[in-house]
């Protein structure tokens, strides 16, 4: 094979396999070609890689090393995601009578939330997650692209019992805008005591919900590492946890001028960094 062939195979099996160790002995068999070879071909890699600010090439000594592919965003690249997510939540076209949003389309874009998974993957690397919660249903595709980017597994909270979950552990909570009862529930499954956990959603106003989702993990012994929302509103200000990150603010949905304020949040104007870990 030629080197561009080659360098589009290894490619390919890199970002298609985020976080996993391929050997080089595994790609030598499928490509034909030797190892020497083939570290010329990742180095080039890697360089473009870090360049374009598109992800970490890494390389690992030893018998069981290799190498794999680590989509840590540069903060430009973050940027961009979010200013694109910005303008599509700005078309007035969106604004549904009560003064909500239409996002299906949003939550529904593969290639987006892939981006957006990346963008909470770099955000949240250092803090090495062992799995992603989300509680259904709009936020299971973002927290699922989060998962696959840091090749963990996703654990989803129910809002009602099913057979299939096996024994559950069930808890009420306050939601933080209505300030109604609501029940969540998971499996016991789902989440071994000890796991590191990130928990990601697709909206927040009050932070009821993240809240729950706190305390749900605290009966399972499962420290949070983290939360990422992929919207807050900008009001009431004070939520119900603290520490979390949102990609964008959304300040207000006005029905008569069929305006819609929304910005990117304010950590995004950081200096650049591959990732900060929150």
């Amino acid at each position: 094979m030629r080197r561009s062939e080659r360098i589009s195979a290894v490619t390919k099996l890199l970002v298609d396999r985020p976080h996993q160790i391929i050997t080089l002995a595994e790609l030598g068999e499928l490509l034909g070609a030797a190892k020497s070879t083939l570290s010329e071909d990742i180095a080039i890699i890697r360089d473009t890689c870090q360049r374009l600010g598109l992800g970490r090439v890494e390389t690992l000594p030893g018998a069981a090393g290799g190498v794999r592919y680590v989509p840590l965003l540069s903060r430009q690249v973050m940027r961009d995601v979010v200013e694109q997510l910005v303008r599509s939540l700005s078309d007035p076209d969106r604004i549904l009578p009560g003064g909500f949003l239409y996002m299906s389309d949003i939550v529904a874009s593969p290639h987006l939330l892939t981006r957006i998974g990346e963008l909470f993957a770099t955000r949240f690397y250092e803090r090495e997650p062992q799995a992603v919660v989300t509680v259904e249903t709009r936020g299971i595709p973002i927290a699922l692209m989060t998962a696959r980017a840091l090749n963990v597994p996703l654990a989803i909270v129910r809002r009602s019992t099913r057979l299939s979950e096996g024994t559950v552990l069930t808890m009420n909570y306050v939601s933080g805008s209505a300030r109604r009862i609501e029940t969540m529930s998971l499996s016991r499954r789902a989440i071994a005591p000890g796991t590191r956990v990130l928990i990601i959603d697709d909206f927040m106003k009050a932070g009821g919900t993240a809240r729950g989702l706190v305390d749900l993990m605290g009966e399972f012994r499962a420290p949070v590492v983290g939360v990422g929302v992929l919207i807050e509103t900008l009001e009431p200000r004070q939520k119900l946890v603290r520490d979390y990150v949102s990609l964008v603010v959304l300040e207000a949905v006005e029905e008569e001028t069929r305006t819609v304020r929304v910005r990117a949040s304010e950590w995004l104007a950081e200096d650049d960094s591959p990732s900060d870990g929150g």
